[in-house]
């Protein structure tokens, strides 16, 4: 798990090369550079040397990392891609991301950190995207602070995409199909777990498309694309357009088509931090939401 670079042109000093080569934070460096795992030509090195053109830097993040807050937990994990840097899950519903006081041994954490243990991977477990305990779909876990700080500059940015997948109440007007909706989303008062529309809350962009439609059961099946990733975002702006997700309790009714919300992480894009290459990621509709369909 490196990170290679052979100096060709001039530099007044190595940290210059660590910032704009390889975009690293300056906590990171700091912390890199105090446990020596930068060199250069094989030697150790602080951010004062200067490079001379024909050097090999290396960066080193291989080093292992106490987990031992997460308890290992064996788990069927569905991984759609791996490589040393990363780890892409398709996350079933009805699992949490992180470990909790309601779910300390059974979260996608647990699993994630037993599969660590398998592949002698001792680092610590970080997911770099989110979804509520009862949405499937694509997660991320960076397998170094590296992969998670560069994917993070990402969503950031708005590099880093987000589709999803939904069944939604009933049939939009024609005029309606195809929109963003730009609506800010606050913590609803008195709750810690729902959240409304709200000109205090933050900024919340979600572009949507009507797919398909299904007239006779009076349901649609939409995709949306997040430029911001707000909490229960989706959820929340399709209950403001009077179209709340299928089986979704806390902003519309429960169904008896589906137990949970029809919400489904179908694809996420950015770029490999390290290989550069434009990735895309899709996980598959789960049954309950398929046999909708």
């Amino acid at each position: 798990m490196e990170l290679e670079y052979i100096v060709d042109k001039e530099f007044d000093n190595i940290n210059q090369i660590l910032v704009g080569k390889f975009n690293l934070s300056t906590r990171l460096i700091n912390k890199l550079i105090k446990n020596k795992k930068v060199t250069v030509n094989g030697y150790f090195l602080d951010t004062r040397n200067v490079p001379n053109i024909g050097d090999k830097i290396i960066i080193d993040f291989s080093y292992e990392e106490d987990n031992s807050n997460i308890v290992p937990k064996e788990m069927n994990l569905n991984i759609l891609y791996e490589d040393e840097w990363m780890l892409v899950i398709n996350k079933p519903s009805g699992i949490a991301i992180h470990p909790s006081i309601l779910h300390f041994n059974d979260s996608l954490s647990n699993g994630v950190r037993f599969y660590f243990d398998k592949i002698g991977l001792k680092k610590k477990i970080r997911p770099v995207n989110r979804l509520d305990l009862n949405t499937s779909g694509v997660i991320i876990f960076a397998k170094c602070e590296y992969i998670q700080e560069e994917l993070s500059k990402q969503m950031q940015k708005n590099i880093f995409k987000k589709e999803y997948l939904c069944i939604v109440n009933g049939i939009f007007p024609s005029d309606k199909k195809l929109g963003t909706i730009n609506l800010p989303i606050a913590r609803k008062n008195g709750s810690i777990i729902e959240r409304c529309i709200s000109e205090d809350g933050q900024n919340s962009i979600t572009h949507y498309e009507v797919l398909k439609e299904f007239k006779d059961k009076n349901y649609s099946l939409v995709k949306c694309l997040l430029e911001t990733g707000r909490t229960h975002q989706i959820r929340v702006h399709m209950k403001e357009l009077s179209h709340p997700l299928l089986g979704d309790t806390l902003y519309g009714t429960s169904s008896n088509l589906i137990n949970r919300q029809a919400l489904h992480s179908y694809m996420v894009s950015f770029i490999h931090p390290v290989t550069k290459k434009e990735m895309k990621i899709v996980a598959k509709l789960p049954k309950d939401m398929r046999i909708l369909l």
